[in-house]
């Protein structure tokens, strides 16, 4: 057969799955909307945090929660900052460790930030929990339990992803990474939840110390949805998913996508866009 017969044989070309181009569209938006949400809150994150021991002014921190800093326990200081300061880098560096492109066209560049990357997660999960351990939080036993917990996952997270990585079982690290980058964005949506909630709701089931009803679900709230929506988003992807699991799938990623749209505007306008000037410009 001559090539130019070659050419005209018609390509058989697999149907993609039912409710499969959907999901995986559905995925891209929620993914763009991340990378813009997230990376703006992590500028933030270094510039108000950071900006706060650039001007001598670490009681600023206890401006979102109480006790953050006191200056007669400098161990839980130092851990609390690192925690601020590691989270800050993994939120930035997520986002360009899920650009497919940079994995596909730069796979050094992928691998040196993603080692970066895995050790400022480690680094964020130790110096939360050993704030913690030196002071405990401001809410008690409850979000002792629920922030205690979310450090332990974020540690376990990011040496899986790094020992999946090493072991070239890419499809298991990329669901690693997944997971793990689905915790690095709980700082992010803790404070977007609370935004939402004193919004709509004022201060019902709220405390200043952080004990209210409200509070105790937001000591867990604000990590583990995200780890739902990542395993509906991994089985959605499965070859053995059913249709009515896709649909399923895009729906809850539509409307994390809507929600953090919404949050993102706001939070932009009211509080991440002015402390980003102000640290850049102070």
């Amino acid at each position: 057969m001559t090539s130019d017969q070659t050419a005209l044989r018609p390509r058989l070309v697999a149907a993609p799955e039912p409710g499969s181009l959907g999901l995986r569209r559905a995925s891209v938006a929620l993914v763009v909307t991340v990378w813009v949400s997230v990376t703006l809150f992590g500028a933030y994150i270094l510039a108000y945090y950071a900006g706060a021991i650039a001007h001598r002014d670490l009681p600023a921190w206890n401006a979102v929660l109480p006790r953050l800093y006191e200056p007669t326990t400098p161990a839980a200081t130092i851990a609390i900052g690192l925690h601020f300061f590691a989270g800050g880098v993994i939120l930035v560096l997520g986002c360009v460790q899920l650009i497919t492109r940079v994995r596909q066209r730069y796979p050094a560049v992928h691998r040196v930030l993603g080692r970066v990357y895995v050790t400022a997660s480690l680094l964020a999960g130790v110096g939360g929990l050993g704030f913690i351990l030196v002071k405990g939080t401001v809410g008690g036993a409850v979000m002792d339990v629920g922030f205690g917990l979310y450090g332990v996952l974020m540690i376990v997270c990011a040496a899986q992803t790094y020992r999946h990585a090493r072991a070239r079982r890419i499809e298991v690290h990329r669901a690693w990474a997944l997971r793990l980058f689905a915790l690095a964005i709980g700082s992010w949506l803790y404070r977007m939840d609370y935004g939402f909630w004193l919004l709509l709701m004022g201060p019902v089931g709220h405390t200043e110390t952080f004990t209210g009803p409200f509070d105790e679900v937001m000591a867990f709230f604000f990590y583990v949805p995200n780890l739902l929506v990542v395993e509906a988003v991994l089985r959605g992807r499965t070859a053995a998913a059913s249709a009515a699991a896709r649909r399923g799938a895009t729906g809850v990623v539509l409307g994390a996508t809507g929600f953090l749209v919404l949050g993102t505007y706001f939070f932009t306008v009211e509080l991440w866009g002015p402390a980003i000037v102000s640290g850049l410009t102070g």
